[in-house]
């Protein structure tokens, strides 16, 4: 499985475009796609439990082994909406894609993190050993934060770049001294003994967050349908809130892992409010906005020739759906 990796430009965008947007006027269900992110995985509780259904809405769920592929049927007009970070969809906004975020699922607060052998106590002990992560990922972009906090850069390490699950068993098998990596691989990767994490998500707030993203055109032309999918989110949250056991061992199933372990994720990604996502929807000049979260995440993929050109924030933000959950 892989998450949250970037995707360049995306070739003849326009014409892309145009053809999820034929697929979209074909009719109202939605293709919902998703991967393996503990802050995602409650699509499968809403589906398992019929929460699309009391909301009148028609959703076909996706599951993506790879992340990168869920990422490119979105941008190809292959699914309605995708369930991806900010960084990627900056990425393909740049390239071209009409996307917009209307909801905000989660922020990762710990479940992305940079895990170090034993005998490396701190971000400063990686200077000259080998770090596996997936290039262009959030994990990578963890990573290069963790080192400029800590006075050092790329250069000052020797990068592998590893598909996640690759990255995370070539770190317990003693390959590369440390390893960016997400839950649920961080499980993986922590195996090692005297492994530890000496960089996480919840020490840079609000820098990965991840979201509902739709074709801009479906939203345009079934503003309906796509109220009552935000809608059902909150739902699901409530309902996985009522009911914790039996949303541990769905969403623990679909994860591949243990119930025991999934509850140990539940820490490192805090999932969105309504009122958090307002919050992050409105412009500001901090970690809590998405605006603010955009310009920088924006500054990363130009400064590591990961994007070409700034990408356009205009269009990209749509609160109203969530200003509208009843």
């Amino acid at each position: 499985m892989k998450r949250r990796a970037f995707i360049q430009g995306v070739a003849g965008a326009a014409l892309l475009s145009a053809c999820g947007s034929a697929k979209a006027s074909g009719g109202t269900e939605i293709t919902l796609g998703f991967s393996a992110w503990p802050g995602w995985f409650p699509w499968q509780v809403a589906q398992e439990k019929g929460l699309f259904a009391k909301n009148n809405v028609t959703v076909t769920l996706k599951y993506f082994d790879s992340y990168t592929d869920s990422l490119n049927a979105l941008a190809t007009g292959n699914l309605s909406a995708n369930s991806q970070t900010l960084n990627d969809t900056l990425s393909s906004v740049s390239g071209g894609a009409k996307q917009t975020i209307v909801l905000v699922n989660d922020n990762s607060t710990g479940n992305d993190q940079i895990i170090a052998a034993p005998g490396i106590a701190d971000v400063a002990g990686l200077k000259g050993k080998k770090v596996a992560a997936e290039q262009g990922t959030v994990d990578h972009y963890l990573l290069l934060l963790a080192l400029k906090r800590a006075g050092l850069s790329e250069k000052d390490i020797t990068f592998t770049p590893l598909v996640t699950d690759q990255a995370a068993a070539a770190f317990a098998a003693g390959k590369v001294d440390a390893v960016g990596a997400f839950a649920p691989f961080t499980t993986t990767a922590l195996a090692l003994p005297g492994s530890k994490a000496v960089a996480t998500s919840a020490d840079f707030p609000g820098a990965i967050p991840d979201h509902l993203v739709f074709d801009r055109k479906f939203v345009a032309d079934h503003p309906t349908e796509v109220q009552a999918v935000v809608q059902t989110w909150f739902d699901t949250v409530a309902w996985i809130g009522a009911n914790k056991a039996e949303a541990v061992g769905i969403m623990a199933k679909k994860g591949g892992v243990s119930d025991a372990d999934y509850k140990t994720y539940d820490a490192g990604t805090t999932i969105f409010t309504r009122e958090a996502n307002l919050e992050a929807f409105a412009p500001g000049s901090d970690a809590k906005h998405l605006d603010y979260q955009a310009n920088q995440i924006a500054d990363f993929l130009l400064s590591t020739k990961l994007v070409d050109k700034k990408p356009p924030l205009d269009g990209l933000f749509e609160p109203k759906f969530v200003k509208a959950v009843k």
